[in-house]
């Protein structure tokens, strides 16, 4: 198959040399995660080899294989699950008969853990996150822990300083026609790869959010009057500065993957991306200073409404990802991606996750990883082999998943291939 050179973001007919890639995780490990007692493997970077394809029944656990991978990033994992949810629910495999679910989350019980080696530009680090066994103990709620070559990290935003890690799932075939929020973490994940330092940022705006909140609901500690505001103030100076930044971020981000998108030659449509938001929309009409001073004001105004309603009114976790179908529209405005055939916004968001792969990797020197879930099973032959030019010509580490190993025939000799069942992973040798 031959592989579409690409220069900048353009693609033409000359044939490529698959290279091999030199960047990606080397190495992981599972412990008490979903279905998986315990796992370990090499993934065949050492061989220079780019994709790991697992294939297995449904159910088997290939896209928990995945799930792990997506938690050395920041942000709560691909399927968004709660740290409780993780833990291996066949209890007889750790504990003495007759153990329940209960204790699985017991203090001291086997927690969930994931630990990799990833090796990149700035060397080889290693890299572990999982549930706090602790926690509930301590502080009755659960709290999930990363490391960073065997020191604690603040938190997993860390993660995004040394890699990037993109995904598309089955589930994310409805995140044109769902909430919101859904689309403003994709819209954040897409930062994360074009600016680490948005990771931090997000996590920092999301406390503090957090905490004045707690306030208003009257849970934080017996204070005056002057006490309280000037608290609140801080709060909301903090979530301003932090918000306008955010924004700023994502702004630049979009205006950056409109362009690489437009350069783009292949059969997957464009997508025209904008930004919807308060502090967005204001960026757009006054300084950063005067949006952050704005954002502080409407804040302050409304603590009486958000007090009453539970619900923080304005900010960025408010704002939303606006998708469109360039070149078409429907009653004289743009085609929205959530009018799009099902088809048509699986290949949308295939489209923007291969311009983050390419901007990605000039911006940051590498490209990232990606985890694509029962992707190419849904396209057809033209697209699906195009995908797979793509990554190649990308270099860049790719773990696939799908029921059938035929499909990724032609990535043969550049990928390893496994089959994942019953709680294990082996290797394909057909």
């Amino acid at each position: 198959m031959a592989v579409a050179e690409r220069g900048t973001d353009r693609a033409d007919n000359a044939p490529h040399r698959v290279t091999q890639v030199a960047n990606g995780f080397s190495y992981l490990s599972l412990t008490s995660f979903r279905n998986y007692r315990e796992v370990s493997f090499e993934t065949g970077l050492e061989k220079g080899l780019g994709a790991l394809v697992l294939t297995g029944r449904n159910g088997a656990g290939k896209t928990n294989l995945l799930e792990a991978v997506s938690y050395l990033a920041p942000g709560s994992g691909l399927r968004q699950a709660g740290i409780a949810e993780i833990e291996l629910r066949q209890a007889s495999n750790h504990f003495p008969a007759g153990a329940g679910p209960d204790d699985i989350a017991r203090p001291g019980g086997m927690a969930w853990a994931v630990h990799a080696r990833y090796l990149g530009r700035g060397g080889e680090n290693a890299l572990g996150t999982g549930r706090d066994p602790l926690a509930q103990a301590q502080s009755g709620r659960e709290r999930r822990i990363s490391r960073l070559n065997g020191a604690g990290m603040r938190s997993q935003a860390g993660f995004a300083e040394i890699l990037t890690v993109l995904w598309l799932t089955p589930q994310m075939d409805r995140l044109f026609s769902e909430a919101a929020a859904s689309r403003r973490r994709f819209l954040d994940r897409l930062v994360y790869g074009l600016d680490p330092a948005h990771a931090a940022r997000v996590a920092a705006y999301e406390q503090a959010m957090r905490e004045r909140a707690r306030i208003l609901r009257g849970e934080a500690p017996m204070a005056s009057g002057g006490d309280m505001n000037a608290w609140l103030s801080g709060l909301e100076n903090e979530m301003a500065a932090q918000a306008v930044a955010i924004g700023a971020a994502r702004l630049d981000a979009v205006a950056s993957l409109n362009a690489a998108m437009a350069e783009a030659v292949g059969p997957f449509p464009q997508a025209e991306l904008g930004v919807a938001g308060l502090v967005e929309e204001s960026l757009d009409a006054m300084s950063a200073l005067q949006a952050e001073d704005a954002l502080r004001e409407r804040l302050a105004a409304a603590r009486g409404s958000d007090a009453e309603s539970g619900m923080t009114q304005w900010g960025t976790h408010r704002s939303d990802l606006v998708v469109t179908l360039a070149g078409r529209q429907l009653g004289g405005a743009p085609l929205r991606a959530g009018d799009c055939s099902t088809g048509e916004q699986k290949a949308l968001l295939i489209a923007i996750i291969l311009a983050e792969a390419r901007l990605s990797t000039r911006r940051r020197g590498e490209p990232p990883v990606i985890l694509l879930d029962e992707v190419a099973a849904h396209l057809d032959r033209t697209r699906r082999e195009a995908l797979f030019a793509e990554l190649q010509a990308l270099s860049a580490q790719c773990w696939l998943t799908g029921t059938e190993r035929d499909i990724f025939q032609p990535l043969q000799g550049w990928a390893q291939f496994m089959t994942a069942g019953d709680g294990r992973l082996l290797p394909d040798t057909h």
